[in-house]
């Protein structure tokens, strides 16, 4: 059975390093460092079978207004068990306790899951702007 958690002290962050810098497209070879800060500034959901981290998501807010749920990852031989919905079911469920009123995710693979938790493409992506900065 799966449970989920926010408390970030059972959330193993050297698994998750590991999960994030080797295997996550969005994060190869991101530092241990740069991921125990990213965890210590957001809100953390860890999914766990049988007491262990099968899955992890990091929800970056202000906890009023604006949510970016980013660092999805699922373990590999955990893929197909509902451990992507139980994280994305318990992230949408603490942002509606927030009372947020706007999330924003960025995909390049699991658009059906995220579409069932009412995640859609920006009405109007012209307003959006971006920018990236360099590693320093």
């Amino acid at each position: 059975m799966i449970t989920v958690s926010t408390d970030v002290d059972r959330i193993d962050v050297d698994r998750v390093h590991r999960w994030l810098s080797e295997d996550a497209y969005w994060a190869l070879g991101r530092s241990r460092e740069v991921v125990a800060r990213s965890m210590a500034h957001s809100l953390n959901v860890g999914a766990f079978e049988d007491g262990e981290l099968v899955g992890y998501a990091r929800v970056v807010t202000d906890h009023a207004t604006f949510a970016w749920l980013c660092d999805v990852y699922v373990d590999r031989g955990h893929r197909g068990r509902g451990v992507g919905r139980a994280l994305v079911e318990r992230v949408t469920s603490e942002l509606a306790g927030l009372e947020v009123r706007r999330a924003l995710l960025a995909t390049g693979d699991a658009h059906e899951l995220y579409a069932a938790y009412g995640f859609g493409p920006l009405e109007d992506p012209s307003r959006w702007m971006w920018r990236t900065f360099a590693p320093q």
